[in-house]
C-alpha cells in the first residue's frame, strides 16, 4: 500500500468493504474473504498468494509458497513503476549485478531514489561490466549490435552513477566474466533478467522472484 501510494480509505471502496476492515486486515492479520483478496491483489499490483500466503485452501508450509511472483517475456515489459517500487521498499540491501545497466542509470528517478534509500541506511551495492575487457566486446557481438556498444553504454552508465559513488551512497565496482543473467536484488526480492545469445537483455525474460524459507531457486541466483 505504501509503495502505490494507496490508503486505507481507498482499499476499502475497491473491495467494498468498510475501512475498518481494512484496518483489521493490517493491524491484526485477518485475511480477508476471497473477493477482498482477489480486489486488493488487482489494485496493489501484487499476486494474492503473494499478499496472503496463508488464506484457507493454501498450504501452511512456507516452503510450499511459490518463489516465482511474476515472469515478464521481456526487460521491456517491467513497468518504471515496479522498478521504483521494488527500489523503494527495500529496508537492508540493494545489489545489481549488470553488463551495463543503462537504462537504470539513466533514469531520472532512479538515482535520487537511490540517495535516499542510502541515507535512509539501506546498503548498495552496483557490480557491472568493465568497459575494456575482452569479455564486455564479444557480448556486443554476440548481440549482433558490434563490439564497442556495449563498452560504450557502461561508459554512460557509469557516468550518471559517479556522484551516487562520489557522495558515498553507493558501492560501485568492475567485473570481468561473462554475464549469464543480470540480477537486481532489494532484500527478499529479486529480479532476474536473463541474457539470451544473439538477443540484448531488454529483449530477454524477466524473472521477480521472492526468498521464503525452505526455498532454493533464489539462493541458487544469489
Amino acid at each position: 500500500m505504501q509503495g502505490t501510494g494507496t490508503t486505507v480509505d481507498e482499499l476499502a471502496r475497491c473491495c467494498g468493504v468498510d475501512p475498518k476492515s481494512v484496518e483489521r486486515w493490517l493491524s491484526l492479520g485477518r485475511v480477508p474473504h476471497r473477493a477482498s483478496r482477489w480486489n486488493a491483489a488487482r489494485r496493489l499490483g501484487y499476486d494474492e498468494d503473494y499478499l496472503w500466503p496463508d488464506a484457507p485452501g493454501r498450504a501452511r508450509d512456507e516452503t510450499a509458497q511459490p518463489e516465482l511472483i511474476r515472469l515478464y517475456p521481456d526487460r521491456g515489459s517491467v513497468p518504471r513503476s515496479t522498478w521504483h517500487q521494488l527500489l523503494g521498499s527495500a529496508r537492508e540491501e540493494i545489489a545489481i549485478l549488470v553488463q551495463a545497466g543503462l537504462f537504470l542509470a539513466e533514469d531520472p528517478a532512479t538515482r535520487p531514489l537511490l540517495a535516499d534509500q542510502a541515507r535512509n541506511g539501506v546498503r548498495i551495492r552496483m557490480l557491472v561490466g568493465n568497459p575494456s575487457s575482452a569479455l564486455v566486446a564479444q557480448r556486443g557481438e554476440e548481440e549482433g549490435i558490434g563490439p564497442a556498444t556495449v563498452g560504450a553504454k557502461i561508459r554512460n552508465a557509469l557516468l550518471f552513477l559517479a556522484p551516487l559513488a562520489e557522495q558515498g551512497h553507493a558501492e560501485i565496482r568492475l567485473h570481468d566474466t561473462t554475464l549469464y543473467n543480470s540480477i537486481f536484488r532489494m532484500d527478499e526480492q529479486v529480479l532476474v533478467n536473463a541474457h539470451v545469445y544473439g538477443n540484448t537483455a531488454a529483449c530477454a525474460p524477466v524473472l521477480h522472484l521472492r526468498k521464503v524459507s525452505g526455498g532454493s531457486l533464489v539462493a541458487l541466483y544469489l
